[in-house]
């Protein structure tokens, strides 16, 4: 079950999430999207745009414009598949680990955000996916 408090709690987080992202932008230049892109890369893996879009929940169009921004940034690196030259991978560049060691070093998490964490792991329903928040 919903209650009134959780729904206040999400509102919370949805605010500080949007207070993060701007204050990410004007610390290392970077929307939420395009660091979750660098800290997808981060353990050095080559991943397809399809398998970005994926795994970051983005519509591919959406996942494009986030790579083609860290690729003009010199944050990643387009690498042609190996079996099929018409593919193409992304990796993180040198350049995307020190910005990655830049956010670790900068941002730090909203209040909001370990205190949601915290419901939804003392919650026993919302832990199987139920949705309560109490």
């Amino acid at each position: 079950m919903i209650t009134p408090e959780c729904i206040q709690k999400l509102r919370n987080v949805y605010k500080a999430i949007g207070s993060f992202e701007t204050d990410m932008l004007k610390t290392v230049g970077l929307n939420l999207n395009e660091a979750m892109l660098l800290c997808l890369l981060s353990d050095g893996s080559l991943i397809l745009a399809g398998e970005i879009a994926e795994k970051l929940a983005l519509t591919r169009s959406n996942a494009s414009k986030v790579i083609a921004a860290l690729e003009k940034a010199e944050l990643i690196l387009r690498v042609p598949c190996s079996e099929d030259n018409r593919c193409q991978k992304f990796r993180i560049s040198d350049n995307g680990r020190k910005k990655i060691k830049e956010m670790e070093s900068t941002l730090t998490m909203p209040k909001e955000i370990p205190v949601l964490c915290q419901c939804l792991n003392s919650t026993p329903s919302v832990r199987q996916g139920e949705g309560s928040c109490n």
